[in-house]
C-alpha cells in the first residue's frame, strides 16, 4: 500500500515478524505497520483497502486492533468517494436495490450482511432502518462509501 525505501521495508517486515513471533500480531501498531495505511489516491488502490476491509468485516470476532483499522480504513475510503465520486442524490434504499440490481443480486444474496433474509425484506420494504454494523458491511460488499447508506 505504501512504497519505500529497502531499509524501511527491511525494519517493517523485521517488526511483523517479530510481533507475530510474540503473538501481538493484533497489536493495533503492528497492524499499522504491516497495512501502512495512507490517504488514497486512485482506484487500484482504493479496491486494495476495500479488499482489506472486506477481510477485516468477515470476522466473526475481530480484536480491538483490528476494529481500529476497519475504522482508519473506512474513513481514507469515504475521503477518497467523496472526493472522487459524490453522493448520489438517492434514498438509501434505492440505492440498495439499484447495486443488488448491478450485481444481479436478490434478497437471499444478502441475507449474510443483515442476519436473515426477512431481515432484508424488511429493510427493502423501509419498514427497518439499516444498522452501522449493516452499513459497515454493504460498505465493503460493494466498495461503496458508507455515506450512501445514511
Amino acid at each position: 500500500m505504501h512504497v519505500s525505501d529497502d531499509s524501511t521495508d527491511s525494519w517493517a517486515v523485521s517488526v511483523v515478524r517479530i510481533a507475530k513471533m510474540k503473538g501481538l500480531f493484533r497489536n493495533y501498531a503492528a497492524l499499522l505497520v504491516e497495512a501502512r495505511p495512507e490517504v488514497i489516491r486512485d482506484d487500484k488502490q482504493k479496491q486494495a483497502y476495500v479488499r482489506r476491509l472486506e477481510a477485516l468485516t468477515s470476522k466473526k470476532s475481530p480484536t480491538r486492533g483490528e476494529e481500529k483499522l476497519i475504522d482508519l480504513l473506512a474513513v481514507l475510503i469515504e475521503d477518497f468517494e467523496r472526493k472522487s465520486d459524490p453522493v448520489p442524490d438517492a434514498e438509501p434504499i434505492q440505492i440498495l436495490r439499484h447495486l443488488m440490481d448491478a450485481h444481479c443480486l436478490r434478497q437471499k444474496d444478502l441475507a449474510e450482511i443483515f442476519g436473515t433474509e426477512s431481515i432484508v425484506s424488511e429493510v427493502l420494504h423501509g419498514k427497518r432502518d439499516f444498522t452501522k454494523e449493516q452499513i459497515k458491511r454493504l460498505s465493503a460488499r460493494f466498495g461503496v462509501s458508507p455515506a450512501v447508506f445514511f
